[in-house]
């Protein structure tokens, strides 16, 4: 995908340039009420070993049967990724030992997943934006949790999590430097919840991240990979990503050779290390599982899916740029969450959408993120900064007493029109009332008078000074004009 290297994302060593290659591994929790292969709750949180069906714990003679939602919920990802979706894709079996992996095997999808080739546009914090490759989404059961810290010489295992559907989403190694790797994660993160298909809480790892990493000199082949397990946080994946690079490149300086292997990072530390060499799939035994049929889906199915997908955040990025005149960045910025950017649309409609697009992002966004809140809790509603936006829009109010207002509506609420009439905060239009303003400034100033007709800039100053005296609600456009008209500056 990046046909030229781009120099500024290259990393600088003792002995030359590096160029990193990072391809991502998300394991995303499917949102379904029951688990992947049996009806057990997929509930957060419950009491260890409650949400365990006999299918889960892998009794003898027990059948998996498939949870039709999460093959939807799969397609339906495939689609927002604008992926290929495969008509037959096979469930195998990933043989390896977990002690909290009661069946002893994984039930996966390995050389044919329900989903093929896709690609997700990312925007970056520069303005640039990069295609990258989507290889394969496939569906797998996630594993159970051991828990060491409970008793002093015993792991006790909880199976909650034993038989969640988990959709593995692979890129292709498209990926060139920390920042583009955070901004992916950022974006596929965006697209899921968009899609209602993975609510991408990272710290109750339902969204989890592999990171391969390796590094080349530019030009060359591709380098040996290094994989950092179940990374949970966008910030920790930069950080992983940087430190893992630099040891690398490290290592390839002083003569030595990569080691293909399994790495943790160590959050606390802020650096990866050695977890286990590298296994390859043939180590996993995969065989396909005798207990399922190939999964087939048929045209109707899939189309049914893609007739009922919600719009995405680009199509509804183009739609704001185009319908309400708004700038690439702003769009950006309104479509991140799906609230938001439905907030901002109650807010714009029938308005003025840059207007309302700066008081969302600037007043708004800023006073939730100042009080650690979102748009669902806050406390003025859109119909309460629409009103706002509008009484600026009538000149009632200036920018300045509309702030004043904003705080009035956030702290104590109230419907915006009432609140001005009630407390007299319209603005001054009245020009006779202005003048008499204007006229006490002149004749307190006459030293200022003299400056400002040599120096025309001075007249902010006086301004100031009338906006003073009225209280701040003097109009401000009809408070420059008439003072030019006084000073004779036209």
């Amino acid at each position: 995908m990046h046909a030229t290297v781009n120099p500024k994302k290259l990393i600088k060593g003792a002995t030359g340039d590096w160029e990193v290659i990072i391809g991502m591994e998300i394991h995303a929790q499917v949102t379904s009420n029951a688990k992947l292969f049996s009806g057990a709750s997929t509930v957060f949180g419950g009491e260890p070993n409650d949400h365990v069906s006999l299918v889960d714990a892998a009794m003898p003679g027990m059948l998996p049967v498939i949870n039709e939602e999460c093959v939807r919920q799969a397609v339906r990802t495939g689609l927002g990724l604008k992926a290929q979706i495969n008509r037959v894709s096979v469930f195998d079996r990933k043989n390896y030992f977990y002690p909290d992996l009661p069946q002893g095997y994984q039930i996966s999808q390995y050389k044919s997943p329900i989903v093929g080739e896709g690609e997700v546009t990312v925007d970056l914090a520069d303005g640039e934006t990069i295609k990258v490759g989507i290889e394969r989404l496939h569906l797998e059961q996630d594993a159970g949790k051991s828990l060491h810290d409970q008793h002093p010489s015993m792991s006790f295992v909880d199976l909650n999590r034993s038989g969640v559907a988990l959709m593995e989403i692979v890129s292709k190694p498209d990926l060139r430097s920390s920042e583009e790797a955070k901004a992916y994660v950022t974006k596929l993160r965006t697209i899921l919840r968009y899609l209602g298909t993975c609510d991408g809480d990272m710290e109750k790892g339902n969204l989890r991240a592999d990171v391969n990493v390796s590094v080349r000199r530019p030009g060359e082949p591709f380098g040996t990979r290094c994989e950092i397990k179940n990374v949970n946080s966008i910030r920790f994946i930069g950080q992983a990503i940087e430190y893992e690079a630099r040891r690398q490149i490290g290592i390839l300086e002083d003569g030595g050779v990569i080691e293909q292997e399994t790495r943790l990072f160590d959050a606390n530390k802020g650096e990866t290390r050695s977890m286990r060499s590298k296994e390859e799939a043939h180590d996993y035994r995969y065989f396909p599982d005798p207990d399922l049929l190939p999964l087939t889906l048929d045209e109707a199915f899939i189309e049914d899916l893609a007739r009922h997908l919600p719009e995405l955040p680009d199509e509804k990025k183009a739609r704001f740029i185009k319908d309400y005149g708004l700038s690439a960045y702003d769009a950006t910025v309104l479509v991140a969450e799906r609230e938001t950017a439905d907030f901002f649309e109650a807010v714009a409609k029938g308005r003025d959408g840059k207007t309302a697009a700066n008081w969302v992002i600037n007043e708004l966004f800023g006073r939730l993120n100042k009080e650690g809140r979102d748009v669902t809790t806050s406390p003025v509603s859109a119909a309460q900064l629409g009103a706002i936006v509008d009484l600026i829009g009538e000149g009632v109010i200036s920018g300045k007493i509309a702030k004043d207002l904003f705080e009035i509506v956030w702290t104590e609420g109230g419907d915006p029109r009432a609140i001005v009439e009630a407390r007299g905060m319209k603005q001054v239009t009245d020009t006779g009332a202005i003048e008499t303003a204007i006229e006490a400034v002149i004749a307190a100033n006459p030293d200022k008078v003299e400056q400002v007709r040599a120096k025309p800039t001075m007249l902010g100053w006086f301004v100031g000074q009338v906006m003073k005296a009225t209280g701040g609600k003097a109009n401000p456009q009809a408070v420059n004009e008439l003072l030019k008209a006084k000073l004779g500056l036209e």
